[in-house]
């Protein structure tokens, strides 16, 4: 009989077991009736209670729910102060949530969820029964300024962190948009072909090239492959969201980048540049840039040519290229010289003018009189201004005939207008030298003109000296040293004439480039000597020179 008593107890303990579930677990009820939006369910045991309809809800979704369904729900309390069960939908779709998604987040499987809230730093996420944050960054793959038409939508997320104990998640939606995208990018990449033809929509313009949408793929569209001419900025060529025909140049299999060409798809002008612009040929092009060494000359559409700074001008050295041309001004070049291989054109701006020195020299002869501006004055002469725009100079030993250049080039100012005479023109060195001494004529040339060596000449004495006399002819000085005053050595004396003696002396040099006579007394003796002898008796015939002389007096009374 005890026997029976015990088996009837631990039946009734397990009927009690299976008939009151435990508070704090999740059991199953019957949805007997829904009213005022909320359901009220069945879970066994006269026990009911109520759960708002929208906790049934998916996220993103309306509920469905009818009465006579099945539902898991979290029960909280057996009894209230009504008599009622304390039952909560939401808590058992936490339960059922975590779990699966902590499966779904070892397994690295997406999640569906709906973005139901903004907080700080993100969104909060409904991911079926569990709430999760969704970092502003990871939203999209571009920061997005506005998330409203996101709220709301059932989408998938990728779960990057979870921690059941603390009940957080953290999940992305970018990393799902960058798969997607990749996966697409693969596809077009794939489909993609170097040297093909494509069609492209521009959607972004940089300083330095436009990127083009493919289809899904970006391409990137380089300033320099955008027209075979220079283009300064690639707004000059496209506007954003304009269809463009393209070809692809490259594509890195590796970080998947794809270099486009638009001047590919056009004809080359190089190919025709040896042709068209002969070497020595002059033609019209309008300046595209200016730089230190030199200013880019646009011949034609996609063919430019450099104007190196030594061939810009043939008088302004050392002056910056943006001095002589401008950028958009057409000027006249020639070629000097083309290399396709490097597909260079070395182009002259002077030699389109004709050389300033050879004008000057047929112009200005040797010997014509200048006029021009002191420009600079130099420790070796002045520098004057010419036509032509060039200088010509003044050399310290051209400004004057009488004393030195060095002590009257002080006499000059910068701006002096001053004139001279055209020396020498070189036009190879481009030197022009002038002199303004000539323009007196040289008063030792007009003085000896007709003086030639060994003529006799008649000069006045004008100073004394210890070592010998100055003399004067015709405004020419000369010094006779005291050796060549006589042939007899006592008559060797400088005292012996007086300021203002008139003396005949003997030319024994003309020297014009120290513009000096040669004069003596002594030769002029000698020369004498020897003429009577000739005339009147040979020197052996024992005539004493005395009688001869005396007979020569004689004759010449």
């Amino acid at each position: 009989m005890a026997n029976t008593m015990e088996e009837f107890e631990a039946l009734l303990n397990e009927s009690f077991e299976i008939d009151t579930p435990a508070e704090g677990s999740v059991v199953k009820g019957k949805v007997i009736a829904i009213e005022a939006g909320q359901a009220i369910i069945d879970v066994g045991y006269k026990m009911e209670g109520r759960v708002d309809i929208k906790e049934f809800a998916n996220p993103g979704e309306e509920a469905e729910l009818a009465v006579g369904d099945t539902v898991e729900v979290f029960l909280r309390q057996v009894e209230n102060a009504r008599g009622e069960a304390v039952i909560s939908r939401e808590m058992a779709r936490r339960e059922e949530a975590w779990d699966r998604l902590e499966k779904a987040y070892a397994d690295e499987e997406r999640v569906d969820g709906a973005i139901f809230g903004r907080v700080k730093g993100g969104f909060t996420v409904d991911l079926g029964g569990a709430v999760a944050f969704l970092p502003g960054s990871q939203v999209d793959v571009r920061p997005v300024r506005d998330a409203g038409p996101l709220m709301g939508l059932k989408q998938p997320f990728q779960i990057l962190k979870m921690d059941r104990r603390r009940g957080n998640i953290v999940v992305s939606r970018r990393a799902i948009l960058e798969e997607s995208r990749a996966e697409q990018r693969a596809e077009v990449i794939g489909n993609l072909t170097e040297g093909q033809e494509v069609d492209g929509v521009v959607k972004n313009i940089t300083e330095y090239g436009a990127f083009v949408d493919l289809g899904g793929v970006d391409g990137l569209l380089h300033v320099t492959d955008m027209a075979w001419r220079r283009v300064n900025h690639p707004s000059e060529i496209l506007a954003i969201g304009e269809t463009i025909k393209v070809q692809v140049i490259k594509i890195n299999k590796e970080t998947h980048r794809i270099s486009l060409g638009m001047k590919q798809l056009q004809e080359d002008p190089w190919d025709a540049v040896e042709s068209r612009f002969g070497i020595g040929t002059v033609h019209q092009g309008r300046v595209t840039n200016i730089t230190d060494y030199g200013a880019f000359v646009e011949l034609e559409a996609g063919v430019e040519g450099l104007v190196h700074v030594s061939e810009m001008s043939w008088t302004k050295k050392n002056v910056h290229p943006g001095k002589i041309v401008s950028t958009s001004q057409e000027v006249e070049v020639m070629v000097l010289e083309i290399d396709s291989a490097k597909r260079r054109v070395s182009l002259g701006l002077k030699q389109t003018q004709r050389n300033p020195w050879e004008v000057f020299a047929e112009q200005f002869p040797e010997g014509t009189e200048v006029e021009g501006e002191v420009k600079n004055i130099t420790e070796f002469g002045l520098f004057i201004g010419l036509e032509g725009d060039i200088d010509g100079m003044v050399h310290l030993s051209d400004l004057t005939w009488e004393g030195r250049g060095e002590d009257v080039i002080g006499d000059f100012r910068k701006g002096d207008m001053v004139r001279a005479k055209v020396a020498e023109v070189d036009v190879e060195k481009e030197r022009i030298s002038l002199s303004i001494k000539a323009l007196d004529g040289d008063p030792f040339a007009e003085a000896v003109g007709g003086v030639k060596r060994g003529s006799i000449i008649t000069v006045e004495v004008t100073k004394i000296e210890d070592g010998g006399i100055e003399v004067d002819y015709e405004g020419a000085k000369s010094f006779i040293r005291r050796s060549d005053l006589s042939r007899d050595r006592a008559e060797q004396r400088p005292e012996r004439f007086g300021v203002g003696d008139k003396v005949d002396v003997r030319v024994t040099n003309i020297d014009s480039k120290t513009r000096k006579l040669g004069l003596s007394i002594k030769a002029r003796e000698i020369a004498e000597e020897k003429e009577a002898v000739e005339q009147y008796g040979s020197s052996d015939s024992g005539a004493s020179l005395g009688d001869i002389l005396g007979a020569a007096l004689k004759g010449d009374e």
